[in-house]
C-alpha cells in the first residue's frame, strides 16, 4: 500500500493562466516544486489521486504559485481548489543527521532528562529562527518546546521518543 505525504494545499487560483495558490507543508519548497517534478492531487470527493507535472513555480507573498503541464488557464485549475498535493515516500529524499520530517516528529512522546513524561508532540510551528514543537501535556496544558540544541537532547524516531533538558521556566 502506497504511503502518501502532504506537501501543500491548493487554496485558490491566481490570474488567468492556470496558476494555483498553494499553502505549503514542506520545508523544501524549492526542491519539491522544481519544474518536471511529479505531485499527486487528492480531492475531497475522489479516492483516486491525479498525477500532476510541475511546469513552473514562484513565490508570491506567503504562497507558492504553481502551474502544471496541460493546465493552461484558470478554467482548467478552478476545480483543483481545496485539493491536497502529496508525494510518495520514495520522493521524500534523505536528510542530514539531526534533521527530521514533520511526520516523524509528530506523535513522539517527550520526556525530560530525569525521565518525566511530558506528553506527545501534536504540532510543529515554524515562526522564525527555529521550529517550535507543541506538546499536548498529560495535564491537558500545551507546552511549547523550541527545537534548539540546548533543550532537545535526543530524538529517536524509531522508538517515537524525544528527550529534553527543560530550561528554567519552560514547564511552568
Amino acid at each position: 500500500m502506497e504511503k502518501w505525504f502532504n506537501v501543500g494545499k491548493i487554496v485558490n487560483t491566481h490570474g488567468i493562466k492556470g496558476e494555483v495558490r498553494v499553502i505549503s507543508r514542506t520545508d523544501f519548497a524549492n526542491e519539491r516544486y522544481q519544474p518536471g517534478n511529479k505531485l499527486y492531487l487528492f480531492m475531497p470527493d475522489s479516492n483516486e489521486p491525479t498525477p500532476l507535472i510541475i511546469k513552473s513555480h514562484r513565490v508570491h507573498k506567503s504562497f507558492d504559485l504553481l502551474t502544471f503541464e496541460g493546465f493552461d488557464n484558470v478554467n482548467d485549475v478552478e476545480k483543483m481548489k481545496g485539493g491536497i498535493l502529496k508525494v510518495t515516500e520514495e520522493a521524500l529524499g534523505k536528510l542530514e543527521e539531526n534533521e527530521f520530517y514533520y511526520h516523524e516528529i509528530i506523535g513522539c512522546t517527550v520526556f525530560t532528562t530525569e525521565g518525566e513524561s511530558l506528553g506527545r508532540i501534536t504540532e510543529i510551528l515554524t515562526p522564525g529562527a527555529n521550529d517550535v514543537w507543541v506538546i499536548k501535556g498529560s495535564r491537558g496544558k500545551e507546552i511549547l518546546i523550541p527545537y534548539i540544541e540546548d533543550i532537545v537532547k535526543d530524538v529517536n524516531v524509531q522508538d517515537r521518543k524525544v528527550v529534553i533538558e527543560p530550561m528554567e521556566g519552560l514547564l511552568s
